[in-house]
């Protein structure tokens, strides 16, 4: 079993107030986010959507990597993308799309059984799994040719 731990020190009121994410590992430290790094053009902070879309890019990339050994095949290069779509809704809001962009190149594999493995990866990493309340999660697999 692993666990793993982040905190958010936050500080003021509403939109007014900013956060501060640290993780474990120390991989972000202080790190600044709110409402301008969420909702508006602000860009030296980050947002819950883009940490989001991180993690899952992450857990399914290794997932891909993980299933394409399995399977008898050495990933050379695995490159994901990962968009998170957040939406009003009532007086709230819901993440109700995150779509994935996966480029790989995997010598060997053809494309029926890159896109078998791609999509199983989808399906089983444990982010994806983690987020089966959002609405669509997309996928768009490209294998990309092996180059010397």
């Amino acid at each position: 079993m692993s666990e793993k731990t982040a905190s958010v020190l936050w500080n003021g009121a509403g939109k007014q107030g900013l956060g501060q994410i640290s993780t474990e590992s120390g991989a972000l430290q202080d790190h600044p986010y709110g409402f301008a790094s969420r909702f508006g053009d602000e860009r030296r902070g980050s947002n819950p959507e883009e940490l989001l879309g991180a993690a899952h890019a992450a857990c399914f990339t290794m997932a891909f990597s993980f299933a394409c050994e399995k399977a008898g095949f050495a990933t050379r290069t695995v490159d994901t993308r990962a968009s998170v779509r957040l939406s009003a809704a009532g007086e709230g809001f819901v993440i109700d799309r995150i779509a994935l962009q996966l480029r790989a190149e995997v010598p060997g594999l053809d494309e029926a059984r890159f896109q078998a493995l791609a999509e199983t990866a989808k399906r089983e990493c444990p982010l994806s799994k983690a987020l089966a309340s959002v609405a669509e999660i997309s996928l768009q697999a490209t294998l990309a040719q092996a180059t010397s």
